[in-house]
């Protein structure tokens, strides 16, 4: 139905499709949850959605969905009211992403670990290491 942005434009459609995928995710299809919580996160009105997108996104990316750990690794880095930069705690997500095929999480581990950031040391050895698996990846 997202091939159609005729149909995806229809508020009753569209509501429909939300359901639809809230459904699927709360019975814990990774795939639902993945995309969800990115959908609530990126365009869900207020902070009570975009809060349940992170929740979804962590449980997508703890059952190994590359892109959510991708996702949770670049909001560890931004500061909010609610937490503080921990660039430790994207470095665990960003390794669970290139766990599960993520090329450009290798690329940004690696930057991460050649800058080091709050809470976490630079590492140059670990930096090369993600330089080389983000070129084996093809980047």
């Amino acid at each position: 139905m997202l091939r159609w942005p005729a149909l995806v434009k229809q508020p009753a459609v569209w509501r429909w499709m939300e359901g639809q995928f809230s459904r699927m995710a709360n019975l814990g299809d990774t795939v639902a949850q993945s995309f969800y919580g990115h959908l609530l996160l990126y365009r869900g009105s207020g902070m009570g959605a975009r809060q349940e997108g992170r929740r979804l996104l962590q449980l997508a990316a703890q059952a190994g969905d590359g892109k959510a750990a991708y996702q949770l690794g670049l909001l560890c880095l931004q500061q909010s009211p609610e937490r503080a930069v921990d660039a430790a705690q994207a470095a665990d997500w960003w390794l669970k992403a290139v766990a599960a095929g993520h090329p450009l999480a290798a690329r940004k581990l690696a930057d991460l670990y050649r800058e080091g950031g709050p809470g976490l040391a630079a590492d140059a050895e670990l930096a090369r290491q993600m330089d080389q698996r983000a070129a084996e990846s093809g980047l």
